[in-house]
């Protein structure tokens, strides 16, 4: 009978314990993709380069969008 009793206060301590969910991310893939670049990472240098591609890419477009609208 007392090994019944310490089961269910053990049982019931068990399921009143709270249950954290993990952490929402934060930050956004750019920010992260600077972090790597910026890091000392092998392979932080192209990262960084292919970030300034596609920034560079999405520039030349937007002047191409805008070179028809009056």
């Amino acid at each position: 009978m007392k090994r019944v009793a310490v089961f269910l206060v053990v049982v019931s301590i068990a399921a009143c314990g709270k249950s954290e969910a993990p952490p929402a991310e934060t930050k956004t893939k750019a920010q992260k993709d600077s972090a790597i670049a910026n890091s000392g990472l092998p392979g932080a240098k192209g990262v960084g380069m292919a970030m300034n591609a596609a920034d560079s890419a999405k520039a030349r477009q937007a002047a191409l969008d805008s070179a028809g609208k009056p």
